[in-house]
C-alpha cells in the first residue's frame, strides 16, 4: 500500500444560522424537502446526494467538481431537475444566494415559500437566456433587482472577502442583467434579490434544465438574507493569524528532485523522518516509498538525509506514519512479512541498542472493508489511534476514524469521527498534537484555498467522536496546490509539512514558526534516568505517571539504559505522580506539580530505586495525610497498594512502620498524631490481606527530623511515613 492517496469523498451535514463578515443575518438550507434525483456514482458514502446541499458551502469560494455538492443523477438529461430545501426559521427575504460550483448557468426557476407554503416564482430564465431576476411572471411575484454572480475573474475580489475584507463586488446595476457562462468558468454566487419585501420565506426551490450547460451541474450550498449586502462563501481560517507568517523550504540536505511527504518529527526535535520516493538512492524501485531520516546539528541546521535501511526498508512501499512521545518506538504503514512482501495494516518498531527491530504487526480489529490507503496518527500516550480510511460506512472519500488500544494490545474497530470533521470529499493525513486534543488533518472538503488544505481541530471531550469546527491553517501553509502531512515537536515553535507549490522537484518538506492561534496547546517534557539509589547504577525500570487527584493512570514509558533517557509528555494544569519501579527494587514515586504552568517546560527528573532487601528503610509520600489529621488520602492508596504488592511478593517479609511530625504544636500531640498515622497505615495494610503479626510500628513525633522546621517547605519533609524491612 503506498502512503499517499487522493480519493472522492462525502461532505459535511452542517446545519446553522450565523451572520457573515458583513453582519447581517444569513441562514443556509438545513433540510432537505424534496428532489427530483441525485447522482450516486459509488458503493459506498453519499457523496454528490440532495443532503450535500445543505449548510454552508463546502467547496466556494473556490470553484470546481466537487462530491460536497448535490447534482442531479444525469449530465446533460432534457428533463428538468429540481430541489427544495428548508431553513431553520422564516426571514423577511431580501435576497437568495446559490453557490454553484461547477457548470453554472442551469438554473431556469427560482421560487420561494412563506409558512403558509404559499409559492412564489422569484426569477426566471427566458428562452435559452440564463436565468434572471428580471423578468415579470404572471404566475408568481417578480423581480426586478440584478441578479450577481462571481467568475474566475473575480477572483482576486473572493479571496480578500474570504478573509473578511470589504469589496467591491457588489450588486449596484439598476438594470436586469442576464449572467453569462464565460468560457472556462466553473462556478460562482449566485444571487437574487427579490423585488416583494414582504416575503416572510422559509423554503426555496430550485429548477434547472441540465441540458443548458454541458457537463454535471453542481450546487454546493443555498442561503436566504434579509439584508442586500451580497452573501459571500467564506474560508473559515482561524482567527487571529498574522500577515507575516511564511513558510521556508527545509533545505536540499532533506528535499530532492523526486518526492519528500510525511515529516514525522521526534517530540524532542532532534531527528525528522520522512518518506522518500522516486528517488534512486531507495532499496528497490526508485518509484517505491522509503522511510529516511536526518537529524539536527549542533548548529540547528539539518543534517544530509539517511536512508533509514533495512529492516524498516525493503522492496515494498515503506513509511513511517507516527511515533511514540519517548521516541523509542515508530509506527509504519503496511505489515512486513519475513520473506520481504507485505499487506495491507499496521506495524511497529521498537529502538535497540542496534537499531529499529523488524516491525511487528500491531493488530486492527476488523479494518476489513477499506478502499485504498490509510494514513493514522498514534496519541502521544499510545492508547488511541486516529486513522485515514475510505470504509463501507464513510460519508465519501476517506474519512477520520478513531481506534482504542484493547486489553490484548490490539486496537479496536475505527469508529467514525463524525461530520463536523469528515465531508463527502477527501480527509486524511491526520497528526495528534503532543497536547492530546489538537488534530491537525488536510482535507478537500472543507472550503480551502487549493488541491487539498491543512485544517486544525479541537477534541471538546474523552468520547473522541466530539470536535470543533475546523479551521483553516490559512495562505501562508496551504496554497493552490496539494498541502499535506504536518506535524509539530513538543516546544510547539514549527511545524513540519509537504507541500507543492515551490518545490525542488515534487513535493518538499517545508517548515514555518507557529503562532499561539494555532499551536496545540503547551505540554510539559519530563526526561531523567533511573538509578539505583545505594550506587547510581542506571537500573531498567517501567515509568508509570498518574493524575494524583483521582489515581488515573496517564501514561507510561520504560526506562532502559542501552537506549537512552525516559521521556514522558504531560500536559499542564495537573498534579502528576511519576513511578519508577524495577524487578528486586521498591517502586519510587515523585509528585509533579504543574498546575500553576503557563507554557512548554523541559524538566529533568532522575529517580532513585531502593533495592528490597532487609534493613532497607523506605519513605512514604509526605502529602499522604491531610494537614494535622491521620485519615489516608484516597490519593495514596496506590502508594500503599505497592507496599500490599511486595509483601505480596515476598510472603515472609515483615516491616517496621514509623510514623513522623515537625515540631510545631505541642509534643505529645504531636506523637499521638504520628502514632495515628501509622496505625492507619497499618489498618489500611492489614483490610488488603496482609497478617498483622507481619507488622510493626513506632511512633516518633518530631523526634526525627530529615530537615530544617524554618520553613513550611522544609517541614513538609518531616511529616512523614517510612518503613523499614526487618525480614524477606
Amino acid at each position: 500500500m503506498n502512503l499517499i492517496g487522493k480519493s472522492i469523498g462525502i461532505c459535511l451535514l452542517s446545519i446553522l444560522i450565523r451572520s457573515n463578515g458583513y453582519g447581517q443575518e444569513v441562514l443556509w438550507a438545513n433540510k432537505v424537502l424534496g428532489y427530483s434525483s441525485e447522482f450516486r456514482p459509488a458503493q459506498y458514502g453519499f457523496a454528490f446526494r440532495a443532503k450535500q446541499i445543505l449548510g454552508q458551502p463546502n467547496k466556494l469560494p473556490d470553484f470546481g467538481n466537487s462530491p460536497c455538492a448535490w447534482s442531479p443523477a444525469e449530465a446533460d438529461g432534457r428533463n428538468e431537475e429540481w430541489i427544495k430545501v428548508g431553513f431553520e426559521k422564516s426571514l423577511p427575504l431580501r435576497q437568495i444566494a446559490i453557490a454553484e460550483n461547477f457548470n453554472p448557468g442551469a438554473i431556469t426557476r427560482v421560487y420561494a415559500y412563506d409558512e403558509a407554503g404559499k409559492e412564489y416564482l422569484i426569477a426566471v430564465a427566458v428562452g435559452t437566456q440564463p436565468l434572471t431576476s428580471g423578468t415579470q411572471s404572471p404566475a408568481r411575484a417578480v423581480s426586478s433587482q440584478p441578479v450577481t454572480s462571481e467568475t474566475q475573474s473575480s477572483a482576486k475580489q473572493r479571496r480578500a472577502a474570504s478573509q473578511g475584507k470589504q469589496t467591491s463586488a457588489k450588486a449596484v446595476s439598476s438594470q436586469p442583467v442576464a449572467r453569462e457562462p464565460q468560457p472556462g468558468a466553473k462556478g460562482g454566487m449566485l444571487r437574487i434579490f427579490p423585488k416583494q419585501q414582504n416575503i416572510m420565506a422559509n423554503a426555496i426551490k430550485i429548477v434547472l434544465q441540465p441540458g443548458k450547460v454541458p457537463g454535471f451541474n453542481q450546487i454546493d450550498a443555498i442561503a436566504i438574507s434579509g439584508s442586500t449586502v451580497p452573501v459571500e462563501a467564506v474560508i473559515n481560517i482561524a482567527s487571529g493569524l498574522p500577515a507575516n507568517m511564511q513558510k521556508e523550504n527545509i533545505g536540499k540536505e532533506i528535499n530532492s528532485k523526486g518526492q519528500e511527504v510525511a515529516p514525522i518529527i521526534s517530540p524532542d526535535g532532534k531527528t525528522l523522518f520522512f518518506t522518500r520516493s522516486n528517488y534512486e538512492g531507495n532499496t528497490g524501485s526508485p518509484q517505491k516509498q522509503d522511510v529516511w531520516y536526518s537529524t539536527l546539528n549542533d548548529k540547528n541546521q539539518w543534517n544530509q538525509a539517511i536512508n533509514i535501511g533495512s529492516p524498516i526498508n525493503n522492496a515494498g512501499d515503506n513509511a513511517i506514519t507516527s511515533i511514540s512521545a519517548d521516541g523509542k518506538t515508530i509506527y509504519l504503514i503496511n505489515v512486513y512479512r519475513p520473506d520481504g512482501s507485505m499487506y495491507f495494516g499496521l506495524s511497529r518498531s521498537f529502538k535497540t541498542k542496534n537499531g529499529w527491530n523488524f516491525p511487528k504487526e500491531y493488530r486492527i480489529n476488523n479494518l476489513s472493508g477499506y478502499i485504498g490507503s490509510m494514513e493514522l496518527t498514534v496519541s502521544p500516550f499510545g492508547n488511541v489511534m486516529i486513522i485515514s480510511v475510505q470504509r463501507s460506512d464513510t460519508e465519501g472519500g476517506k474519512d477520520l476514524y478513531v481506534s482504542f488500544l484493547q486489553a490484548d494490545d490490539s486496537w479496536s474497530e475505527p469508529k467514525h469521527l463524525g461530520n463536523v470533521i469528515n465531508t463527502a470529499d477527501y480527509e486524511g493525513t491526520p497528526f495528534l498534537a503532543l497536547d492530546n486534543k489538537t488534530l491537525y488533518f488536510s482535507s478537500q472538503g472543507h472550503s480551502g484555498y487549493g488541491e487539498g488544505d491543512l485544517f486544525l481541530t479541537r477534541r471538546l471531550d474523552d468520547t473522541w467522536v466530539n470536535w470543533s469546527k475546523p479551521e483553516n491553517l490559512g495562505p501562508a501553509i496551504n496554497t493552490p496546490l496539494w498541502d499535506a502531512y504536518i506535524n509539530i515537536p513538543a516546544t510547539g515553535d514549527y511545524a513540519y509539512f509537504s507541500a507543492s507549490e515551490k518545490s525542488l522537484g515534487q513535493e518538499d518538506i517545508y517548515r514555518i514558526r507557529m503562532v499561539p492561534e494555532i499551536k496545540p496547546e503547551p505540554v510539559a517534557v519530563i526526561t531523567g534516568i533511573v538509578y539505583e539509589a545505594e550506587t547510581t547504577k542506571p537500573v531498567r525500570s517501567d515509568i508509570v505517571a498518574d493524575i494524583k487527584k483521582n489515581n488515573a493512570v496517564f501514561t507510561n514509558a520504560t526506562f532502559d539504559p542501552e537506549t537512552g533517557e525516559y521521556r514522558l509528555i504531560l500536559p499542564l494544569k495537573e498534579i502528576y505522580r511519576i513511578t519508577a519501579s524495577g524487578e528486586n527494587y521498591f517502586p519510587f514515586t515523585e509528585e509533579i506539580d504543574l498546575t500553576e504552568e503557563t507554557g512548554f517546560r523541559t524538566i529533568r527528573k532522575n529517580l532513585y530505586l531502593q533495592p528490597i532487601k532487609t534493613g532497607q528503610q523506605i519513605r512514604l509520600s509526605n502529602t499522604m495525610f491531610s494537614q494535622s489529621s491521620a485519615e489516608v488520602i484516597p490519593s495514596s492508596f496506590s502508594e500503599l497498594d505497592r507496599i500490599v504488592t511486595a509483601m505480596n511478593t515476598y510472603p515472609t517479609m515483615e516491616i517496621l512502620l514509623e510514623g513522623h511530625t515537625d515540631n510545631q504544636g505541642e509534643v505529645r500531640q504531636n506523637v499521638k498524631l504520628s502514632e495515628d498515622r501509622v496505625q492507619e497505615v497499618k489498618k489500611y495494610l492489614l483490610s488488603k490481606g496482609i497478617n498483622a503479626n507481619r507488622i510493626q510500628t513506632k511512633a516518633w513525633g518530631p523526634a526525627k527530623p530529615i530537615a530544617s522546621n524554618l520553613t513550611e517547605q522544609t517541614r513538609k519533609k518531616n511529616r512523614r511515613v517510612e518503613f523499614t524491612i526487618l525480614k524477606i
